[in-house]
């Protein structure tokens, strides 16, 4: 967990930013295909050579025999007992998995809180010390734990697409080639909403340099690419699909927001005009009214589009501060997620080797991480609910 996978430390924005945010700020993000020498980004990954005669020339592969999608085959394995029941549960009772994942996360908040209690209880008998311990144990033991629920959970969203995550690579080497299939291009894309798939596009475009509209032979041309730096674009892309989730959500707040107030606005100058009016007109009105059928708000004459920005423009507006606001990843659990989740599919021997591999298989794993930073927001919101996570 050495090699630059830590989410610890703050990330360094224009990693992980949207390609227009960061040219309209002077950032620079160096795809694939640049020989630049720019400096490397501490979440991004350092500019790969192509075809460098320095690089050693370890080649990896995969196929169907060892690069098994079946079952349950994630890259972490849940390493608490919660975790491996909800792994049972995902797969013989997926029906009731929900409420499964629901009842543990409620006890483990119930064994935390249970631990504090009686440390405060305790604070002035002789055995402060033992019950400050005890509680610090705990806290470490529903951490995990509360780390595998929300792995589990981000598989489960995964199976709702019918995506299976990528195994460890260390799987996936066969005849000397890395090639993942199938690629799940179109389900991994159907996530997101149509704003917010156009930024993702321009995302894998520019860190792999592969146009929007390629060709068949362009998906399948091969390149090589640094273990190490394969997965610090991994853990980057999970960043800018967490980005934009948090981004996206904070946009469609406010479009409901300015509606809301609109409607408001609109409903209160009609009844200040209705109540100049004398008592038959009134009638008359509220009488025509009565009979008209409603027009949706936003479709009528008086629509006021400049309030309905797009994402693009919206986040291009950001301020450093909302920046980083919505970039922050929220939570501790979810930071050392990222963290063992990156570290378990890509391991943490032989980083400096090289892999030879496809842009169509480049291009699954950002889809992927993208994806995966977009339900770890989801489901970190929904885990706080029940079971209150640190603050990162």
């Amino acid at each position: 967990m050495d090699h630059c996978f830590s989410l610890h430390k703050p990330p360094s924005l224009p990693s992980f930013l949207p390609f227009p945010v960061k040219t309209s700020r002077g950032f620079t993000f160096t795809h694939l295909n640049s020989p630049s020498n720019r400096p490397s980004l501490r979440t991004g990954f350092t500019p790969t050579h192509f075809n460098h005669p320095k690089l050693p020339s370890f080649i990896a592969s995969a196929g169907a025999s060892h690069c098994d999608f079946s079952s349950l085959n994630a890259p972490l394995e849940p390493r608490s007992a919660p975790g491996k029941f909800l792994s049972g549960v995902l797969q013989n009772q997926r029906q009731v998995f929900h409420f499964a994942a629901a009842d543990e996360l409620k006890r483990l908040s119930d064994d935390r809180d249970a631990a504090v209690a009686r440390m405060f209880v305790s604070s002035d008998s002789d055995e402060t010390c033992l019950h400050r311990r005890i509680a610090q144990l705990k806290e470490q033991e529903c951490q995990a734990a509360v780390e595998d629920v929300m792995y589990m959970l981000i598989f489960y969203k995964f199976s709702e697409y019918r995506v299976p995550l990528v195994p460890k690579l260390s799987r996936c080497i066969y005849n000397c080639r890395l090639e993942i299939l199938p690629s799940k291009d179109w389900e991994l894309e159907s996530i997101h909403s149509v704003e917010v798939l156009e930024m993702v596009r321009e995302h894998v475009s520019a860190v792999i340099g592969l146009r929007t509209n390629s060709s068949v032979t362009d998906n399948w041309a091969t390149t090589e690419i640094q273990r190490l730096h394969l997965g610090r674009l991994y853990a980057a892309s999970i960043l800018y699909g967490y980005f934009l989730k948090s981004a996206s959500s904070r946009h469609q707040l406010e479009r409901c927001l300015t509606l809301v107030h609109q409607k408001r606005l609109n409903q209160t100058n009609s009844l200040q005009f209705l109540d100049l009016l004398p008592c038959g007109i009134k009638s008359l009105v509220f009488g025509h009214a009565g009979n008209m059928q409603s027009v949706p708000l936003g479709q009528g004459p008086g629509r006021q589009e400049t309030n309905l920005e797009e994402l693009r423009c919206y986040v291009m507006g950001f301020d450093p501060e909302t920046l980083e606001r919505c970039a922050k990843l929220r939570s501790k659990e979810a930071a050392n997620l990222i963290e063992r989740h990156s570290c378990a599919l890509f391991g943490d021997e032989q980083m400096d080797e090289v892999i030879k591999t496809s842009f169509s298989s480049l291009k699954r794993l950002v889809l992927e991480a993208v994806a995966f930073g977009s339900f770890l927001w989801d489901v970190e919101e929904y885990v706080n609910t029940v079971y209150k996570l640190k603050e990162n």
